[in-house]
């Protein structure tokens, strides 16, 4: 049984849209489990209505969920490192364009402030990637990160290979092992699963 009652835990969206089903079940199960959740958005969450839902909707859901106003800018994201420190800070789902930008250090969004102010602190950062390039173009990002120190990722596979055969996808519902496995210091294992079934 995974145990993080009483942790405060950073939680950023990116706009992978197409995979919010996923998320919004693990947010609700971190809460009932006690968890401190701190909803931080990128700006696109914040601004991109798609056939995937609308973005004031989302927003609506996700505070409702943790029961915060999310965090929506930058400045308000980087007092997470100095003055108000997290336990550890999830990014699900973690898209490709988010993924780069984390890898080279480039900071645009309340998301990627929020990682790097709990990397300051020398905590955990889990990535739960969504991405359609992570075996193109954005390989190399991803493997920076996994060597990256503090950095763990949800256990992810290709989503579907004959379709989208460079794309990789987190398994959300292994948010809260990693987490728990993260905070002790491990990768949660085995790391690559199979997700895809046809």
């Amino acid at each position: 049984m995974v145990n993080l009652k009483g942790k405060k835990i950073g939680f950023g969206l990116t706009g992978s849209h197409c995979t919010y089903h996923e998320v919004f079940p693990v947010l609700q199960e971190l809460v009932d489990q006690g968890a401190d959740v701190i909803p931080i958005l990128s700006h696109t969450v914040q601004k991109t209505d798609t056939r995937f839902g609308e973005a004031a909707e989302h927003l609506k859901t996700i505070e409702k969920i943790t029961g915060k106003e999310a965090i929506m800018t930058i400045p308000d994201a980087e007092p997470l490192g100095p003055k108000n420190p997290l336990d550890c800070m999830v990014i699900a789902p973690m898209t490709g364009n988010s993924t780069s930008k984390f890898a080279n250090a480039l900071t645009d969004s309340p998301v990627l402030m929020a990682a790097k102010a709990t990397l300051r602190n020398e905590s955990p950062v889990v990535l739960a990637i969504s991405t359609n390039d992570a075996l193109g173009m954005n390989g190399i990002n991803i493997m920076k990160l996994m060597a990256a120190k503090n950095i763990y990722f949800v256990p992810l596979g290709q989503d579907h290979p004959y379709k989208k055969p460079n794309s990789l996808v987190a398994d959300m519902t292994f948010i809260p092992k990693t987490i728990e496995a993260a905070i002790s210091g491990k990768q949660l294992q085995p790391l690559l699963i199979e997700r895809y079934s046809e």
